[in-house]
């Protein structure tokens, strides 16, 4: 007798995805939940404490002479002017001296990274002699306290007749910024792969064609990211523009700072208003490169 099997047809249409099984979830820790929300918490908090003076001097900025004189610097605005403003731009002299750093640190700026591009592209492709030694130079200069150099410098100045000139606190702040700049730049250009350079050789490109269409390009985030600090340091110095300038209508906006509190003693809202007008340019400019600041920051750590 011969067996018969019968075939039973098998459904192959695709049924409903498998539903995870509690099991199969990601457990939730407590612990780490706490550590999140701490964190979050501390870094609010932290946020909160290092803007707080920053809100008040806008505030202060706002508000008029009798509210303050009223009510208290600390206390809730009852009252919103721009007459400060006004009062520390044109009777302050805060106008004339946003120009004077304007003048001072956009030619230091250029010239600075200018000069430290131009050294650390000769440092850092071609072997030259006594290398590692300048380099330690110029680093160790920077390691120099300025308050040391205050009456050197000034004696210089004067001994070279550029004392009180906008032009010698500009071959200052060169002087005593390149060798930094130069540091910094000549780790950047160091970690370029070195057959880029030999390929515009061969392709019959000389040391300027490469440093300027091969090594600036490629170093164009380490000089934005310099730009932003190099213009925010200059154009907050105080200590050099004292040692250097002497009359009112050619000091810097730092300087003029002091000359301004002395002139409105009491007078919050024009205080609180002349920083917040020394403090726009530095803003505008990190706001401007905050995105090449942070890559040359990231370039920076990777290299």
């Amino acid at each position: 007798m011969t067996a018969t099997h019968t075939s039973v047809p098998v459904d192959k249409r695709p049924g409903p995805a498998a539903t995870p099984t509690p099991a199969s979830r990601r457990p939730v820790v407590p612990g780490r939940i706490w550590r999140t929300t701490g964190f979050h918490v501390t870094a609010g908090a932290l946020s909160a404490v290092w803007l707080l003076p920053i809100v008040l001097v806008l505030v202060t900025s706002t508000r008029t002479f009798d509210d303050i004189a009223a009510h208290g610097v600390g206390s809730w605005p009852h009252s919103f002017s721009l007459d400060g403003f006004r009062q520390a731009w044109v009777d302050g002299g805060q106008q004339q001296a946003l120009i004077n750093s304007m003048l001072v640190t956009i030619p230091t700026v250029l010239l600075s990274l200018g000069l430290a591009s131009l050294a650390a592209f000769a440092l850092s492709r071609y072997d030259l002699p006594f290398r590692r030694s300048l380099l330690l130079l110029m680093l160790g200069g920077n390691l120099l306290p300025p308050q040391i150099l205050l009456i050197p410098v000034s004696k210089l100045s004067e001994v070279l007749g550029i004392y009180d000139q906008l032009y010698a606190l500009i071959g200052v702040q060169v002087g005593f910024g390149v060798g930094f700049y130069v540091f910094v730049l000549h780790g950047f250009m160091r970690a370029i792969p070195g057959e880029i350079q030999q390929a515009a050789v061969i392709d019959g490109a000389g040391p300027w064609q490469i440093y300027r269409r091969i090594i600036l390009p490629l170093a164009r985030p380490a000089l934005a990211a310099l730009s932003a600090l190099s213009f925010t340091w200059i154009f907050n110095d105080l200590l050099w523009a004292i040692t250097v300038i002497r009359t009112d209508t050619r000091m810097p906006i730092t300087a003029s700072l002091i000359g301004l509190q002395g002139q409105y003693v009491s007078m919050w809202n024009v205080i609180a208003a002349g920083s917040v007008i020394a403090a726009a340019p530095t803003v505008a400019v990190f706001l401007r490169f905050q995105r090449h600041f942070v890559a040359g920051l990231n370039l920076g750590a990777v290299k």
